[in-house]
């Protein structure tokens, strides 16, 4: 009998010893911190990528933004300030053609026509400030371009702003019921700019490499009235995209570098009139370095592009 109960209580006493266990919980250890590591390996090489992405995504975003308006400046009468890492100039928003004289100094523009045949397009809508410039084909060719500063910009009734009978807007924009245009001036227009004349809508803006509040540096673009000092008639900057390199004199180092070339290749910063190209370079940096490999690593990219003006002399 008492050899049975004590085997008996044997069998209940049958588990893990203290050993057995600290072994398993160091393999469990073991496993748990080569899974940490790897999930911070894995979250190291996710943020680097978003990072570059980012890098990168500023870059094309500068180049983008630039290339198109530059490419539409005109040199002979827009371009005003050109400095290494700053421009400044009027660029072409939108375009049309002249529908119809409302008043000496107020004109209807057609709307972009339901029937496909598109007369006015822009590419944001031009506002007070900004310059409505008509082609008169008639004229000499040194002045064919009539420049006036934009008063006021809406829509209205195309009945009475730019009727069908005008033969610049179609029955099918009345009966869509689609919106003229009328652009009012600051001075009236002269008897040669006639039903059929182009306009163009031209803004003054300004982009530059600046330092923001945070520290870090961007691309930043300022809207300008169209007529005024430089100093006085530009608004608040407005970022477009970066972090970027800090300016820096060196061109090889600064984040965002203009170069301005004329026809023949020279230097055309001191004389706007004569550019012909622009090249631009920009290096964008990320805000936070990265620990790869042991080593810091910050997230850079650089693009160079140089752009030919459509509008040269």
């Amino acid at each position: 009998m008492p050899c049975g109960k004590t085997a008996l209580l044997r069998r209940a006493r049958r588990g893990f010893s203290l050993i057995e266990i600290a072994i398993v919980l160091a393999i469990v250890g073991i496993i748990g911190s080569t899974i940490g590591l790897l999930l911070t390996r894995q979250q190291r090489f996710y943020r680097g990528t978003s990072e570059l992405i980012a890098t990168r995504q500023s870059v094309r975003d500068a180049i983008e933004v630039l290339t198109t308006d530059i490419r539409g400046m005109s040199a002979a009468d827009t371009a005003r300030l050109l400095a290494d890492s700053a421009m400044e100039f009027f660029a072409t928003v939108g375009s049309s053609v002249l529908c119809q004289r409302l008043s000496p100094s107020v004109v209807g523009l057609p709307p972009a026509s339901a029937s496909g045949s598109v007369l006015t397009s822009f590419a944001t809508l031009p506002d007070t400030g900004d310059l409505a410039v008509f082609y008169v084909d008639s004229a000499p060719p040194t002045s064919r371009w009539y420049k006036y500063r934009i008063v006021a910009f809406n829509t209205r009734s195309i009945a009475t702003t730019c009727a069908a009978s005008s033969s610049f807007a179609s029955d099918a924009d009345v009966a869509s019921g689609a919106k003229a245009y009328a652009v009012s001036l600051d001075a009236p227009l002269p008897g040669v700019v006639q039903g059929g004349s182009p306009v163009r809508f031209i803004r003054r803006g300004r982009y530059s490499l600046y330092r923001a509040s945070d520290g870090d540096w961007y691309l930043g673009y300022r809207r300008c009235n169209a007529i005024g000092a430089i100093a006085s008639a530009c608004g608040t900057i407005q970022p477009l995209s970066g972090p970027y390199r800090a300016y820096s004199p060196d061109a090889n180092q600064s984040g965002l570098v203009f170069k301005y070339f004329d026809r023949a290749g020279g230097d055309a910063q001191s004389v706007p009139s004569s550019l012909a190209r622009v090249e631009v370079t920009a290096r964008a940096a990320s805000r936070q370095s990265l620990l790869v490999e042991g080593r810091r690593w910050t997230p850079a990219d650089s693009a160079h592009v140089a752009v030919a003006l459509r509008n040269r002399l």
